[in-house]
Protein backbone atom coordinates (compact mmCIF):
# COMPACT_ATOMS: atom_id res chain seq x y z
CA UNK A 1 0.00 0.00 0.00
CA UNK A 2 1.28 3.46 -0.94
CA UNK A 3 2.28 5.79 1.88
CA UNK A 4 -0.16 8.63 2.54
CA UNK A 5 -0.03 12.12 3.99
CA UNK A 6 0.00 11.74 7.78
CA UNK A 7 1.86 8.42 7.74
CA UNK A 8 5.22 7.88 9.44
CA UNK A 9 8.04 6.78 7.17
CA UNK A 10 8.97 3.14 7.79
CA UNK A 11 12.39 2.22 9.08
CA UNK A 12 14.85 1.70 6.25
CA UNK A 13 18.58 2.01 5.68
CA UNK A 14 20.15 4.03 2.89
CA UNK A 15 23.78 4.20 1.83
CA UNK A 16 25.54 7.53 1.51
CA UNK A 17 29.07 8.54 0.61
CA UNK A 18 31.24 9.12 3.65
CA UNK A 19 34.83 10.34 3.87
CA UNK A 20 36.18 6.78 3.68
CA UNK A 21 33.48 5.13 1.58
CA UNK A 22 29.84 4.13 1.89
CA UNK A 23 28.11 4.48 5.24
CA UNK A 24 24.62 3.53 6.39
CA UNK A 25 22.00 6.15 7.32
CA UNK A 26 18.60 5.16 8.64
CA UNK A 27 15.34 6.98 8.14
CA UNK A 28 15.72 8.27 11.71
CA UNK A 29 19.19 9.64 10.87
CA UNK A 30 17.79 11.54 7.91
CA UNK A 31 14.34 12.66 9.08
CA UNK A 32 14.11 12.66 12.90
CA UNK A 33 13.67 16.20 14.21
CA UNK A 34 14.04 17.68 10.73
CA UNK A 35 11.86 19.12 7.99
CA UNK A 36 13.09 17.44 4.78
CA UNK A 37 12.02 17.57 1.16
CA UNK A 38 12.50 14.08 -0.25
CA UNK A 39 12.66 13.50 -3.99
CA UNK A 40 12.29 9.97 -5.35
CA UNK A 41 13.49 9.23 -8.87
CA UNK A 42 13.60 6.07 -11.01
CA UNK A 43 17.30 6.37 -11.76
CA UNK A 44 20.32 8.62 -11.68
CA UNK A 45 21.40 9.89 -15.09
CA UNK A 46 18.14 8.75 -16.73
CA UNK A 47 16.87 11.47 -19.09
CA UNK A 48 13.86 12.76 -17.12
CA UNK A 49 15.64 12.51 -13.76
CA UNK A 50 18.84 14.14 -14.96
CA UNK A 51 17.42 16.83 -17.27
CA UNK A 52 13.97 17.59 -15.87
CA UNK A 53 13.51 16.58 -12.24
CA UNK A 54 16.73 17.13 -10.28
CA UNK A 55 17.73 20.44 -11.94
CA UNK A 56 14.64 22.21 -10.58
CA UNK A 57 15.59 21.31 -7.02
CA UNK A 58 19.18 22.41 -7.61
CA UNK A 59 17.98 25.72 -9.07
CA UNK A 60 15.38 26.35 -6.35
CA UNK A 61 17.44 24.98 -3.43
CA UNK A 62 17.80 28.30 -1.61
CA UNK A 63 14.12 29.17 -2.06
CA UNK A 64 13.04 25.76 -0.72
CA UNK A 65 15.41 25.96 2.24
CA UNK A 66 14.21 29.51 2.86
CA UNK A 67 10.75 28.13 3.59
CA UNK A 68 11.81 26.41 6.76
CA UNK A 69 13.12 23.22 5.16
CA UNK A 70 16.24 21.80 6.80
CA UNK A 71 17.41 19.64 3.89
CA UNK A 72 16.64 18.40 0.41
CA UNK A 73 17.31 14.69 -0.09
CA UNK A 74 17.21 12.59 -3.25
CA UNK A 75 16.69 8.84 -3.27
CA UNK A 76 17.01 6.43 -6.14
CA UNK A 77 17.34 2.71 -6.69
CA UNK A 78 21.01 3.02 -7.58
CA UNK A 79 24.16 2.20 -5.67
CA UNK A 80 25.94 4.80 -3.58
CA UNK A 81 28.77 5.20 -6.13
CA UNK A 82 26.37 6.08 -8.96
CA UNK A 83 24.54 8.58 -6.74
CA UNK A 84 27.82 10.17 -5.70
CA UNK A 85 28.83 10.58 -9.35
CA UNK A 86 25.38 11.95 -10.21
CA UNK A 87 25.47 14.52 -7.41
CA UNK A 88 28.84 15.78 -8.65
CA UNK A 89 27.82 15.78 -12.34
CA UNK A 90 24.62 17.68 -11.49
CA UNK A 91 26.23 20.41 -9.41
CA UNK A 92 23.88 19.41 -6.61
CA UNK A 93 26.08 20.58 -3.76
CA UNK A 94 24.16 20.75 -0.52
CA UNK A 95 21.58 18.11 -1.46
CA UNK A 96 21.71 14.74 0.30
CA UNK A 97 21.80 11.66 -1.95
CA UNK A 98 20.38 8.47 -0.42
CA UNK A 99 21.09 5.21 -2.24
CA UNK A 100 18.25 2.67 -2.05
CA UNK A 101 20.15 0.07 -4.06
CA UNK A 102 17.77 -2.84 -3.44
CA UNK A 103 14.57 -0.74 -3.56
CA UNK A 104 13.89 -1.58 0.10
CA UNK A 105 12.70 1.94 0.92
CA UNK A 106 10.71 2.30 -2.31
CA UNK A 107 8.92 -0.99 -1.56
CA UNK A 108 8.35 -0.10 2.10
CA UNK A 109 6.53 3.11 1.12
CA UNK A 110 4.64 1.44 -1.72
CA UNK A 111 6.26 3.57 -4.41
CA UNK A 112 8.22 0.91 -6.26
CA UNK A 113 7.99 0.65 -10.03
CA UNK A 114 8.64 -2.44 -12.11
CA UNK A 115 11.03 -1.34 -14.86
CA UNK A 116 12.01 -4.87 -15.92
CA UNK A 117 10.28 -4.41 -19.28
CA UNK A 118 12.82 -1.70 -20.03
CA UNK A 119 15.79 -3.60 -18.57
CA UNK A 120 15.84 -1.44 -15.44
CA UNK A 121 14.69 -3.90 -12.77
CA UNK A 122 12.76 -2.62 -9.78
CA UNK A 123 12.89 1.15 -9.41
CA UNK A 124 11.25 3.95 -7.47
CA UNK A 125 8.32 5.90 -8.81
CA UNK A 126 8.96 9.60 -9.30
CA UNK A 127 7.71 11.71 -6.41
CA UNK A 128 8.42 14.57 -4.07
CA UNK A 129 7.32 14.85 -0.47
CA UNK A 130 7.74 17.01 2.57
CA UNK A 131 8.58 15.02 5.68
CA UNK A 132 8.44 16.61 9.15
CA UNK A 133 10.05 14.58 11.94
CA UNK A 134 9.43 11.37 9.97
CA UNK A 135 5.79 12.16 9.08
CA UNK A 136 4.69 12.75 5.48
CA UNK A 137 3.04 16.18 5.22
CA UNK A 138 2.96 16.65 1.43
CA UNK A 139 3.11 13.91 -1.22
CA UNK A 140 3.24 14.45 -4.98
CA UNK A 141 3.47 11.26 -7.05
CA UNK A 142 4.02 11.44 -10.79
CA UNK A 143 1.54 9.35 -12.80
CA UNK A 144 3.82 9.10 -15.84
CA UNK A 145 7.41 8.08 -15.00
CA UNK A 146 8.91 10.17 -17.80
CA UNK A 147 7.31 13.40 -16.55
CA UNK A 148 8.46 15.63 -13.70
CA UNK A 149 5.54 18.00 -13.37
CA UNK A 150 3.48 17.10 -10.27
CA UNK A 151 6.66 16.14 -8.42
CA UNK A 152 8.88 18.97 -9.64
CA UNK A 153 10.36 21.77 -7.56
CA UNK A 154 7.97 24.38 -8.92
CA UNK A 155 4.90 22.30 -7.98
CA UNK A 156 6.29 21.66 -4.50
CA UNK A 157 7.06 25.34 -3.95
CA UNK A 158 3.41 26.19 -4.62
CA UNK A 159 2.33 24.14 -1.60
CA UNK A 160 5.25 24.69 0.80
Amino acid sequence: MMIQVGDHLPQATFRVTGPEGPIARTTDDVFKGRRVVLIGVPGAFTPSCHRNHLPGFVTHKDEILGRGVDAIAVTSVNDVFVLDAWSKASGAEGLEFLADGNADFAKAIGLEMDGTGFGLGMRSKRYSMLVEDGVVRILNVEETPSKAEASGAEALLKVL
